[in-house]
């Protein structure tokens, strides 16, 4: 036996038409995505603050960033305890196509810290971060 489906012929419903109620509120506009300047800052705070463990962070890094991380973390940039860090405010610059320079003004108590970081886009097009900066820590040596 064979089944075919198709359909001839208008196809007929139950429902009546829709209608546009002015008194109802209009439909939600649509989420949109976080940037990833956004997203970044947010997963460094966690792991910077000992919320998360580095290792969580080490597959979205590329280059020195992981081992900059690790650095930053063995000099307790951020309270394990008290408060939990805020971020004030956040903006970004993008030199080039596919590469965001990030920097982040995050707040512990009644004191303000300075988060810099670089996101470039890979080929299979996921942002890793290259680079990563805290007030706390001196410039890295040339060779």
């Amino acid at each position: 036996m064979q089944k075919v489906l198709s359909r001839r012929g208008p196809r007929r419903t139950t429902r009546p038409p829709s209608r546009r109620d002015s008194r109802r509120p209009a439909a939600r506009p649509p989420r949109v995505a976080p940037h990833p300047a956004e997203l970044f800052t947010e997963r460094l705070i966690l792991v910077l603050a000992g919320h998360k463990p580095p290792f969580w962070f080490a597959r979205h890094t590329a280059g020195h960033a992981f081992e900059d991380l690790i650095w930053l973390l063995a000099h307790r940039p951020l309270a394990r305890s008290g408060p939990r860090p805020t971020i004030h405010d956040i903006g970004h610059f993008e030199p080039a196509t596919g590469t965001y320079e990030v920097f982040a003004r995050i707040a512990v108590g009644p004191r303000l810290h300075a988060l810099a970081f670089r996101l470039t886009r890979t080929p299979d097009l996921r942002w890793r971060c290259t680079a990563v900066e805290l007030d706390t820590r001196p410039p890295r040596e040339t060779y």
